[in-house]
């Protein structure tokens, strides 16, 4: 039996993961019979190219392309300064001169060069993060066939999304690691758990809904299809899998299920729930020090590489969400399957 609107034999999606996987985790999840997606938030639309080129190769059934649609913030100084004032005791500490720290962005935003790069492939799912692109980019989209999903945080964001032209709504909990997909309001007062926003958003809106949050086994799974999920994306889980890019350092962070999350902007400069380290616990984990998504990345790369260098993961965004207890699968075509039961 396949999926009316996955066209997949389970009704398992992986949940693009930025940083931490390419196509081989998302082929090996299609094999299985589930969703696999492929984050295109990190690569420019060459490196676009070269990714989708090995899953088109490799993935049986269709898969899922990511995207990030936020607007590059405007070049603030002062913004930048302070935020490498906060960091300075730390450069001091690794030696590291910070008039050397480039600044930059570590996430691209959908743009219409990567719609380009879509229109060669064709995939049968393209989704995003933080609502919807621009219409015009929207429409070429959908001019090839795309489904388009997006992740909503409330009900309010799943019937603007249905309202602007998603045909799938991501209800995402509050226990999902990552990014926050909120776009409405900033107020994370407004966000509720999985099982709390599930059952609302389907009563909510028309289109098919897949839950995300806090799902790590079949009984996750079957708890979100009983409350009205169309199919279920789970993310964390997969992190533990030999298909992913996981660092050890996150894997070890991983296994300590007694480690908590919090939801933190320190990393990029947008709330995103992760394991919580040294860099968390002194600055405090929603700082508004850092600058404005995705710009506080840059002035923390050194950091990072000194501190792992000597196996710290003290400046490392250790995403996670609040739900381990999955990350015990090496294969990801293996936890596909089991999540669904099989």
């Amino acid at each position: 039996m396949r999926h009316a609107f996955l066209g997949t034999e389970l009704p398992i999606v992986q949940a693009p993961m930025a940083g931490v996987q390419r196509s081989r985790l998302a082929a090996s999840v299609c094999a299985a019979g589930g969703l696999g997606s492929l984050p295109g938030a990190m690569f420019d639309a060459a490196g676009l190219r070269t990714e989708l080129q090995a899953l088109a190769a490799a993935a049986t059934g269709p898969w899922n392309v990511n995207f990030f649609v936020h607007q590059p913030p405007a070049p603030d100084a002062a913004a930048e300064s302070r935020w490498r004032e906060r960091l300075a005791p730390y450069y001091a500490e690794f030696g590291i001169d910070p008039a050397g720290v480039p600044a930059g962005a570590g996430r691209q935003p959908f743009t219409a060069a990567m719609a380009e790069v879509l229109e060669e492939f064709r995939p049968a799912v393209v989704s995003f993060h933080f609502g919807l692109p621009a219409p015009e980019l929207l429409a070429r989209v959908k001019a090839r066939g795309a489904q388009v999903w997006s992740s909503a945080t409330t009900v309010a964001e799943a019937v603007w999304l249905q309202q602007h032209g998603a045909d799938v709504v991501i209800a995402q909990g509050l226990e999902a690691g990552g990014h926050r997909g909120h776009f409405l309001s900033h107020d994370l007062g407004l966000q509720s758990g999985t099982m709390a926003l599930l059952p609302q958003v389907v009563d909510a809106v028309s289109v098919p809904v897949v839950a995300a949050g806090g799902i790590a086994d079949a009984r996750g799974v079957q708890a979100a299809l009983a409350l009205g999920a169309a199919a279920v994306q789970v993310g964390t889980a997969y992190l533990g899998c030999d298909e992913a890019e996981t660092s050890a350092l996150h894997r070890a962070a991983l296994r300590d299920l007694a480690a908590p999350t919090e939801l933190t902007r320190l990393f990029t400069g947008r709330p995103a729930r992760g394991i919580v380290n040294r860099l968390m616990r002194e600055l405090g984990a929603l700082s508004p020090d850092a600058p404005a998504f995705p710009t506080a990345t840059a002035a923390l790369a050194p950091l990072k590489a000194r501190a792992e260098a000597q196996g710290r993961a003290d400046f490392t965004s250790l995403w996670s969400g609040q739900n381990r207890s999955g990350c015990n699968e090496p294969s990801a075509a293996a936890l596909t399957r089991a999540l669904a039961g099989r």
